[in-house]
């Protein structure tokens, strides 16, 4: 079985209940899931895992999140070839430019550094609500699928 890894960075709660809702999504599917706050995860640890799912808020026009900037920038150096991955976040679409835009820049560098990404990354305005669960559960599911074929 697949060892899956999903590191996240959540402020107000918002990206923190998407993530939860995509680990009991993965979980639900039979796969054991790592779930980490990115202040508390090492990103070496990507290497380890056959995928991995990273998660950050937009903070202020267009900035990935301070408490993920650490694990982010800490990343430069690995080789993720061969590794499957996927991003998603949280952002406030008042933002209209820079609409969850830390989703994109973190996606971008994951493809620099070789990763293989197998879904779009999943943006959620605020907090997941109604429709937007099943989306972020469906997102969990769906990487297990793309990972496995």
């Amino acid at each position: 079985m697949k060892k899956i890894l999903l590191v996240y960075a959540s402020m107000t709660g918002n990206t923190e209940i998407i993530s939860d809702l995509i680990a009991e999504a993965i979980r639900e599917e039979g796969y054991s899931i790592t779930v980490k706050e990115s202040l508390r995860a090492d990103p070496k640890e990507l290497i380890k895992y056959d995928g991995f799912i990273l998660g950050s808020y937009t903070y202020e026009g267009g900035v990935i999140a301070d408490e993920f900037m650490i694990f982010y920038e800490e990343m430069e150096q690995l080789d993720l070839s061969g590794k499957f991955g996927a991003v998603f976040g949280s952002g406030d679409s008042f933002y209209e430019d820079t609409f969850c835009v830390a989703v994109d820049l973190i996606t971008e560098k994951l493809i620099e550094l070789g990763a293989n990404i197998v879904l779009d990354g999943l943006k959620i305005d605020l907090m997941p609500e109604g429709d937007e669960e099943e989306r972020c559960k469906q997102f969990g599911r769906e990487f297990i699928k793309r990972i496995n074929s």
